[in-house]
């Protein structure tokens, strides 16, 4: 029977060895968890029979073991075994004095192993052993009553183990164990009719190698059959199927995710960050002006800025600075219903025949205040370097004081014409130079319309860089020739 064990002992750990030289020597999930495991163990037995000295003698065992698949910290197996050693005893007072039983164990049973974190597993064991004895004096001659074959020299006995395995590699534990094996008789000592029943005490050292078990390819501790995600980067959280976690639900896991708190079903591109399709700053789940043209301002909705409140926004308004509660056109502009240079907001004569004169009120001139004569203004030039930004078309407000001097000549002059020429010097393309003299000529007459004149009065015309005034060469002749000129025509 023995030699049998052995031998399937000897073909399972060649059958391992070739595995393993064909594999990648990859990483077990568990060390138990269905795998078959190997273990020698050898130590000390403790008789307790009639003889009551104290006395220890050795066993040592070979044992194989199948524990079940589990994902829990909890594993059952199936263990069986085969050794051999001596059981003794002593005692002053009995005949003879010394007995040492030869003991030949092969038996089975179920073991129930817990996990302690990720190095040790306690474990308990119940079975039952087939023994041979053979109880044998000092001399090693057999006993009397086992020479005369009084009871039989084998039975089946029962037994229960404690121990605790303690993990060093991937496959190999340390094992330390003590247990008792009880006998339904009372003849390890050749005694017959003992006080009790005869039983063995013992506790042992061994080691265990697990093969044959599931595989961690990606190390991730969860076993490839149960693994969705087989190629998890080395390091990373995973959740119980073996993919990256991620915490928002996003569908990009927390290692690559770079927005990490995102609402639950909001679109998100691959870095885990909330779309944002006009790239205005502001992510499309509370975008409220989703298609907001490239590079205008916005506000914590995602819709442009509108910094007078009139319904026009900023990028789109001619005239920003308009009074809150004022109605405007579509340029942003206030109303001037009459089209007599005066907005209706100011207009206390809004129903002025066509072509009339005004004054700032909107109501018919006097005719005295006609032939009124006023200082005539024909031309004045403002520097580009003081009303706009470099690049820039928007007006600065340094340029206010300047046009708001023009704008009261323009009142004054009701029925003047005038030319608003837009000039650049020649950095740049000439093309981008006239949409810009342009623009900037439109933002100065857009600030005189807001004022109340009226914009029939002007021509507006983009020079670009075609009529410098000095030399192009030298930035104080590009400074000079950057301007906006606004010339009286009639």
């Amino acid at each position: 029977m023995l030699r049998k064990i052995f031998l399937l002992l000897v073909i399972l750990i060649g059958l391992n060895q070739s595995f393993y030289s064909q594999s990648l020597q990859k990483k077990v999930y568990h060390p138990f968890t269905g795998t078959l495991v190997f273990t020698m163990e050898g130590g000390a037995t403790y008789g307790l029979t009639d003889y009551k000295d104290f006395s220890l003698d050795f066993i040592g065992k070979g044992m194989i073991e199948f524990f079940l698949p589990t994902y829990s910290k909890s594993s059952f197996g199936f263990r069986a075994y085969g050794g051999a050693g001596y059981l003794k005893g002593k005692d002053k007072t009995a005949t003879p004095y010394e007995f040492r039983t030869d003991l030949r164990v092969a038996g089975g049973g179920i073991v129930y192993a817990l996990s302690l974190g990720e190095a040790v597993f306690p474990y308990v064991f119940a079975g039952a052993t087939y023994t041979w004895f053979s109880p044998k004096g000092e001399n090693g001659m057999a006993l009397t009553n086992n020479t005369n074959n009084i009871y039989k020299k084998n039975e089946l006995d029962y037994n229960a183990e404690f121990g605790m395995r303690i993990l060093l590699t991937d496959n190999l534990t340390m094992n330390f164990s003590s247990g008792i094996q009880v006998s339904p008789n009372d003849y390890f000592d050749d005694k017959l009719y003992g006080t009790s029943k005869d039983a063995i005490l013992f506790g042992a050292l061994g080691f265990s190698f697990s093969f044959f078990g599931e595989q961690d390819s990606d190390e991730d501790g969860v076993v490839d059959s149960r693994d969705l995600c087989p190629n998890t980067p080395k390091g990373i959280k995973v959740d119980l199927l073996g993919c990256p976690i991620d915490s928002d639900k996003d569908g990009v896991p927390d290692y690559l995710d770079k927005c990490a708190d995102t609402p639950e079903k909001v679109k998100v591109d691959k870095k885990g960050c909330p779309l944002d399709t006009d790239n205005d700053g502001i992510s499309d789940y509370i975008d409220i002006c989703s298609n907001t043209p490239k590079n205008v301002l916005v506000d914590e909705f995602g819709c442009p800025l509108d910094a007078d409140n009139d319904g026009i926004p900023d990028y789109l308004d001619r005239c920003a600075n308009t009074p809150i509660g004022v109605q405007v056109d579509k340029y942003g502009c206030p109303l001037d219903s009459d089209n007599d240079g005066v907005p209706d907001y100011m207009d206390k004569c809004p129903n002025t025949p066509k072509y009339e004169q005004v004054d700032e009120f909107g109501c018919p001139l006097k005719k005295q205040e006609v032939i009124k004569e006023v200082p005539v203004v024909k031309e004045v030039v403002l520097s580009a370097g003081a009303s706009f930004g470099v690049g820039s078309t928007v007006l600065l407000s340094g340029a206010y004081a300047d046009l708001d001097k023009i704008a009261q000549t323009m009142f004054d002059e009701k029925t003047s014409k005038w030319l608003v020429e837009g000039h650049t010097d020649n950095s740049g393309s000439a093309a981008n130079n006239k949409k810009i003299s342009l623009k900037r000529a439109n933002a100065v007459v857009s600030y005189l319309v807001s004022k109340g004149i009226n914009k029939n009065r002007f021509t507006i015309r983009g020079m670009g860089p075609d009529y410098p005034i000095a030399d192009n060469r030298t930035e104080e002749g590009r400074t000079k020739n950057r301007r906006v000129v606004i010339l009286r025509v009639d």
